[in-house]
């Protein structure tokens, strides 16, 4: 097996930046070149520390997707390591916006943001403000930046997140560029760099990168375009990386993709998601498997078969519908129909009975009727989900359909984004409901925020359960009644093990 991962310890960290040679010319192999700015940019940091007499403070914030909270743990770890403390405080050292750009308001997030940050740096002119993540892949995006936010010091993408400490090493020379706002925005990549370090929010669950990029082109959205072509992990590696985890005391983890029914296509030796799925499931003390995005066009019978066998993989299902009309699914670039998702549908249901399928769903799409949105509508009484995000559409520059004509009115989109989300809570109301009095198996996550007494984990079927606890339960598996539905989560009582 190969000996590559995303996850080392702390000793195997230090052990490989001691032996990295800073006094020669830096390596022109990844991840041996990060490891040689690591080491440089610590003896900076120290300095640093020193002259100022306290810490040094990195704040990373996050918008967005799983995938962009995975990639914020990594630049976590890779600061930890230079020597930077966590903090939440907007008047750190560093200061880092992962960025999205799935939607018009992800960005107005950021340029509000940037605005304030305006004060912050006129009372701490050495701040480092660092933007990465989609909304720096697009052009504009970055040249609106450049011309009216030039607090902000560095910009990179969405491909060369492993490379933050030489672009922070960089900024903090004394060399006269540094004092220039520093941009390394790649248009795409083929390499994923492995053995870096990452910061894991949660010690007993993780996400973990299966495949980055997507082929899909649905002509809403823009993530093929910030993200890249699709790009599958070894199988090994993701192999050695959870088991990694498991050994540092991870129970659950979320396989992460933009579609991972796709994974593993473009490897050398091809291998479907569901083998490797077979394979994460006999890692001894793994307990729970996720996964997220899946792309209905893609979900083969032989995932639907591992679902149903399987002892790990929970009983959720992320199935992103988006229409119920097979004519707006066609000009969604979705390939499939109405009444292929629906045979998915059953066919999931019949392999895996007591399923939770959640689903994505887009209301106002271009050219979109009353008769194609009663589809939608029709599609969700057949189903039935558990529960559905619904969205507004939203125009992307870049994308196919911000080109459309025939934009839906405002107010008619608001109408029956209205209904939808009446339906949908309908819906989700009544099937909570019948889960009271049933047991489940709880993953304790954390102590609830407003009741101290109280924990708060979730189900097979990711449902959210409060009920009385201890603190040092976090990130077990215990048995818990469901007495009662609250909508959107449930209170319960714990039982003993054995039940």
């Amino acid at each position: 097996m190969s000996t590559n991962r995303d996850v080392m310890n702390r000793e195997e960290i230090e052990a490989r930046i001691e032996k990295t040679d800073i006094t020669l010319p830096p390596p022109k192999t990844e991840p041996d070149r990060q490891y040689y700015f690591m080491k440089m940019l610590r003896t900076v940091v120290e300095e640093k520390k020193k002259e100022l007499g306290r810490p040094l403070y990195a704040n990373i914030t996050t918008f967005g997707c799983q995938m962009n909270a995975r990639d914020s743990e990594k630049i976590a770890g890779i600061m930890n390591i230079i020597g930077y403390e966590q903090t939440d405080s907007n008047e750190a050292d560093f200061l880092l916006y992962n960025t999205c750009t799935v939607r018009e308001n992800a960005n107005l997030k950021v340029y509000g943001r940037l605005g304030q940050l305006k004060r912050q740096k006129e009372k701490n002119p050495e701040m480092v403000i660092a933007l990465c993540g989609c909304m720096m892949q697009e052009p504009e995006v970055v040249e609106k930046i450049k011309k009216s936010y030039r607090n902000v010091d560095i910009i990179f993408g969405t491909h060369n997140i492993y490379k933050i400490a030489e672009l922070l090493l960089s900024k903090l020379s004394d060399r006269p560029e540094s004092k220039k706002m520093l941009v390394d925005v790649w248009e795409g990549t083929t390499e994923i760099v492995e053995e870096l370090p990452n910061e894991r929010k949660y010690s007993f669950k993780s996400g973990v990168n299966i495949m980055f990029g997507c082929n899909n082109f649905c002509s809403y959205c823009i993530v093929p375009y910030v993200r890249g072509r699709e790009r599958s992990r070894e199988p090994e590696d993701i192999l050695a990386e959870i088991e990694c985890m498991v050994r540092d005391g991870v129970v659950e983890v979320m396989l992460l993709g933009q579609n991972v029914n796709s994974y593993g296509k473009n490897l050398k030796k091809p291998v479907s998601f569901a083998e490797l799925l077979e394979c994460v499931e006999k890692v001894e003390g793994l307990s729970r498997i996720r996964f997220m995005t899946s792309h209905p066009k893609d979900l083969s019978d032989e995932l639907i078969e591992v679902m149903g066998r399987s002892e790990k993989i929970c009983r959720q299902l992320h199935l992103p519908l988006q229409s119920g009309s097979s004519r707006l699914l066609k000009t969604m670039n979705r390939h499939y129909t109405k009444e292929d998702y629906l045979l998915l549908v059953r066919k999931i249901r019949r392999a895996v009975p007591d399923i939770s399928l959640t689903t994505d769903i887009i209301v106002g799409f271009p050219g979109e009727t009353e008769e194609d949105f009663e589809e939608t509508m029709d599609v969700v009484r057949q189903v039935e989900f558990d529960s559905a995000f619904t969205f507004i559409y939203s125009k992307r520059t870049g994308t196919p359909a911000a080109a459309m004509e025939e934009q839906v009115p405002e107010a008619v989109v608001k109408e029956r984004f209205d209904r939808l989300l009446a339906l949908v809570q309908e819906i989700s109301a009544r099937k909570t409901e019948k889960e009271v009095g049933k047991v489940h198996e709880v993953l304790v996550e954390e102590v609830n925020e407003q009741d101290s007494s109280l924990l708060t984990g979730r189900t097979s079927g990711n449902y959210i359960v409060h009920f009385a606890g201890e603190a040092k339960q976090i990130g077990t598996v215990v048995p818990v009644r469901l007495e009662e539905s609250k909508g959107f989560y449930y209170m319960g009582v714990q039982l003993p093990s054995e039940v």
